[in-house]
């Protein structure tokens, strides 16, 4: 195979593959080498949300996304989909976990996972059984999934969902793992949390701290645990909080960092409640406002944490003073802390990218606050580069799940729970609905705002693909929106019939996503979220596709790549086959179109008959028959008839 770093080559290939008047006069072989797969949250260890790889879905394309099959779970799905060598992994608030067929949707294997952990339901939990809402993480052979109270971390067989492993990474009754963690070298990051925070008197809140634990992939075994708030004793009355709760460390090879993003206070010592309460007090603003605050404080903040030691490298608190529970949200509830009371977590893990600024490159991480605001940090230091006001903040505002991007530009959801006016910048439009906000990467400069149709909230992660950004809504229909990543208009929609609260995944050319949300606090709070029973899978399709067309027969694959034909014919006689070739490899988890003219053929040998059928291969030999023209085969008048099996062996 000839490689060439061509643009205008690459170029010529896409179009005509994107392109379905010369799509239909091209016959198609390709090769995945290593096709992008979605392995958490996040896609891989830059938390990007991104498939940079695929190279089917784009603008041009985006009206050739067909539903190719729907997967009947039976309730609510909002974890974005794992995808592994063409398997999707899921969770339901059934309390299953799922590993589905992603060529056809048919189910390979599911767990009960109340039955395969035997984990008891801990007390004042609003959900009556075990059940994950994270996205299941891929490691080699093994699946490892966090559970939604106890916290404890399991590990599956990917090929059976057998159970493997199991640890408890906090022991707490309302700790839980909310957090798609991540693999790197044999260790697995992630996050703890806790709904400590619900319960509805300070004299019982709280003693839980938030952590990022990482464990031996192969044995389940606590290699560190770095906790984000100082130890309180496992006694009422000093810090608690500070969870890490939604989508998925970023892993920095080069520096030896993982990145993550923390919540809020749950409580706060007696001195600094008085502190606050003084200068809440006072008549002209202090000088430092979060001047109650003591250091290592970690709530609210971007840590970097050293890969191998657990240490904190550095930490950067943005927004000031936040101690928040469930009491806030009753006016005057003498049970809530002095304000501000703002609930300003980071309800994702930082992405990792490179940006120009100020002419020069330089290495970031940017994440989205509930507080609205977008933060670019410097990965050396944690020194802010950018931040920019993306939209409302509040208790559901913000940014929440999990932003995207593609380098270029920053993608985010703004949930605006509280339906605050919402400035549709750049423009002075404004909306009382939720949205998505394109920023340039290097400035943070709000390109485009876009309001959501269905005039809802917008609490779900984004998906970025080549051009075309990817949401969902909590309208009881539950639209599915691809917009232009450009601009932010809308190309697509498909109405799944239930609420969307959870992102989509994006691998082999289609995009995976479940819908469903009515349940446990989403009930409580939102009525009107509706409940689903689905995953969904819309593809765009690969090669002509008509009477004897697109790939028959059989594809092969070395576990690594997969390759298949595709071919067809008009007017009962083979058209022209040429073969399309990459865009430019960039990584390892490419689709790579072959054009014939380019491609290297390594070996021929003319049997003087057709050849119709496949080739097996053993004991260093090549087998493979020849001869077609029977049957309906005489549809092709050129096919010739054959006599023998042919051997081929290296000598």
């Amino acid at each position: 195979m000839l490689l060439t770093d061509s643009d205008e080559f690459n170029d010529f290939c896409l179009d005509m593959i994107r392109n379905e008047d010369t799509r239909n006069k091209v016959g198609v072989v390709f090769v995945v080498d290593r096709m992008r797969e979605w392995l958490n949250h996040g896609g891989d260890i830059t938390n990007r949300r991104s498939a940079p790889g695929e190279i089917l879905i784009s603008p041009r394309t985006i009206n050739k996304l067909k539903l190719k099959w729907k997967f009947l779970a039976g309730f609510d799905i909002t974890a974005t989909p794992a995808v592994a060598n063409g398997v999707v992994y899921f969770p339901s608030w059934n309390g299953n976990l799922y590993a589905v067929n992603a060529i056809n949707g048919g189910l390979i294997w599911q767990q009960n996972l109340t039955r395969l952990t035997g984990l008891p339901i801990p007390p004042g939990r609003t959900v009556n059984l075990t059940v994950s809402r994270a996205t299941p993480v891929v490691a080699n052979d093994l699946l490892l999934v966090g559970i939604y109270g106890p916290a404890v971390v399991i590990a599956v067989r990917r090929s059976t969902g057998a159970l493997d492993w199991s640890t408890q990474l906090d022991p707490r009754p309302l700790a839980l793992i909310t957090q798609s963690g991540t693999v790197h070298l044999g260790g697995y990051y992630v996050g703890v949390s806790s709904v400590e925070n619900t319960v509805p008197s300070a004299a019982q809140c709280c003693i839980f701290r938030g952590s990022l634990v990482k464990l031996n992939v192969r044995t389940g075994a606590i290699i560190w645990q770095t906790y984000t708030l100082p130890d309180n004793g496992g006694r009422l009355g000093g810090y608690s909080g500070a969870s890490i709760w939604g989508s998925s460390p970023a892993i920095d090879i080069a520096r030896g960092h993982v990145y993550v993003g923390t919540g809020n206070l749950y409580s706060a010592p007696p001195e600094v409640l008085k502190c606050q309460a003084a200068q809440n007090n006072r008549t002209t603003p202090p000088a430092v406002p979060d001047q109650c605050i003591g250091k290592d404080i970690h709530f609210d903040s971007i840590l970097a944490l050293d890969l191998y030691s657990g240490q904190i490298v550095w930490a950067t608190q943005l927004g000031g003073y936040d101690v928040f529970t469930f009491a806030c949200l009753v006016p005057n509830n003498p049970d809530c802390p002095p304000g501000p009371n703002v609930d300003a977590d980071f309800g994702e893990a930082p992405m990792m990218l490179t940006i120009l600024s100020n002419g020069k490159f330089r290495d970031v991480v940017v994440a989205v606050q509930k507080s609205g605001f977008a933060w670019a940090l410097d990965r050396n230091n944690g020194n802010i580069v950018w931040f920019k006001k993306a939209g409302p903040g509040g208790a559901e505002g913000g940014g929440i799940w999990g932003a995207a991007t593609d380098g270029r530009r920053v993608y985010t959801n703004i949930a605006n729970g509280n339906r605050l006016p919402f400035t549709l910048a750049p423009s002075t439009q404004t909306t009382t609905a939720g949205g998505w906000v394109a920023m340039n990467a290097n400035t943070g400069q709000i390109l485009w705002t876009t309001a959501n149709p269905s005039n809802e909230t917008s609490p779900g992660p984004v998906t970025i693909v080549n051009g075309v950004l990817f949401a969902g809504s909590v309208a009881p229909n539950g639209p599915l929106y691809a917009m232009d990543a450009s601009n932010g208009k809308i190309l697509w929609t498909f109405n799944t019939g239930a609420t969307i609260y959870g992102g989509a995944s994006i691998s082999y050319g289609c995009v995976f996503i479940g819908h469903g949300y009515s349940v446990g606090l989403a009930k409580l709070f939102h009525p009107t979220w509706t409940t689903g029973t689905s995953l969904f899978a819309f593809c765009i399709k690969v090669g002509p596709e008509r009477l004897e067309g697109g790939g028959i027969w059989d594809a092969a694959t070395d576990e690594n790549s997969w390759w298949t034909g595709a071919w067809q014919w008009t007017q009962s006689r083979p058209n022209r086959m040429d073969h399309c070739k990459p865009e430019q490899q960039h990584d390892l988890w490419h689709l790579m179109y072959l054009c014939m003219p380019w491609m290297q053929i390594l070996w021929s040998f003319n049997t003087d008959a057709t050849i119709y059928g496949g080739a097996s291969i053993s004991y260093g030999c090549v087998y493979v028959c020849h001869g077609y023209s029977i049957g309906l085969a005489k549809f092709h008048p050129t096919w010739t008839s054959g006599t023998s099996l042919f051997a081929f062996f290296i000598e």
